[in-house]
């Protein structure tokens, strides 16, 4: 497949509508693609969305969330940060949290589906072994898509590709990665990430006092506050999406929430991820470990 089948790809299913499935390792040029499928259904006058799952590196949204951005007019290109719905999985890393990753993923296309004529998804890099593909195959089982598009560098999606092909009646089509897409480090991948957190936590953050009682998981009785300092929320409503992100502080013995978003708060959905207030740097923990020690 030559850069002109990726445009001709990328038109045949911008004109075909339905849900669009883009699925690769880390910089094969998935979110790319996914801009130039959305183009081609603007030009055929679809009504389009971009549901982006990719949760370490996000486009549509602050990362540990899954976006959904309404794609009405070229200009929205220009704005693909700012989501118009989330849904908060609560890490950046999708194998730590598989059930939350397919949940929230189809959550979004659900939503998506009921509105557009054409719906792109973008999926993280996590690809091999069987967490790459358990999450793969679920996702594909909850959202439905159409099409599944599987963009690789050599053959490491044959297996992925094998297994939808036996278990689901989707097209799927295996991609090369384009030639103009350049990789981007480790490094570089991180500071985008530290920069994403910085702008879903802009000032003014208002500091609001939280009951034990708001937070899912609930909080075990006894619990040691401190360990919660500086662990990553996500702020819901009560129709169970996500309104941004919020970082817990103790302050006084009191447990608060940092977030730019309260209004509307309903309850904390609680992040396996630390943020450092000051530089944004990110690290994993475990809830498990966090609440009762283990």
């Amino acid at each position: 497949m030559t850069n002109t089948d990726h445009d001709q790809l990328a038109n045949r299913l911008g004109a075909q509508g339905g849900v669009v499935m883009l699925i690769g390792s880390h910089d094969t040029g998935k979110t790319t693609l996914a801009r130039a499928i959305l183009q081609a259904g603007l030009d055929t006058g679809k009504t389009c969305a971009y549901v982006d799952a990719d949760v370490g590196e996000s486009t549509v949204g602050p990362p540990t969330c899954t976006g959904l951005k309404w794609i009405k007019s070229k200009a929205d290109f220009n704005d693909l940060a700012t989501a118009d719905e989330l849904r908060f999985v609560g890490a950046t890393d999708s194998s730590r949290l598989v059930l939350q990753m397919v949940i929230a993923t189809s959550a979004l296309v659900e939503v998506a589906r009921r509105s557009a004529d054409l719906v792109v998804i973008d999926t993280t890099g996590t690809v091999s072994g069987v967490i790459g593909e358990t999450l793969k195959y679920h996702k594909v089982e909850l959202t439905h898509p159409d099409t599944v598009i599987a963009i690789q560098r050599g053959s490491e999606m044959e297996p992925i590709i094998g297994m939808l092909r036996r278990f689901f009646s989707a097209e799927v089509v295996a991609a090369p990665v384009h030639a103009a897409i350049v990789p981007s480090s480790p490094d570089e991948r991180k500071a985008t990430r530290v920069n994403h957190f910085q702008t879903a936590l802009l000032p003014p953050l208002e500091s609001w006092r939280v009951r034990p009682t708001v937070f899912a998981p609930t909080l075990p009785a006894g619990l040691n506050l401190s360990r919660l300092q500086d662990v990553l929320v996500g702020v819901q409503d009560s129709k169970s999406r996500c309104l941004g992100l919020g970082l817990l502080t103790l302050e006084d013995r009191a447990l608060k929430v940092l977030t730019n978003v309260g209004a509307g708060m309903t309850g904390l959905r609680l992040g396996s991820v630390r943020l450092d207030p000051v530089s944004f740097a990110n690290s994993p923990v475990n809830l498990r470990e966090i609440m009762f020690g283990l």
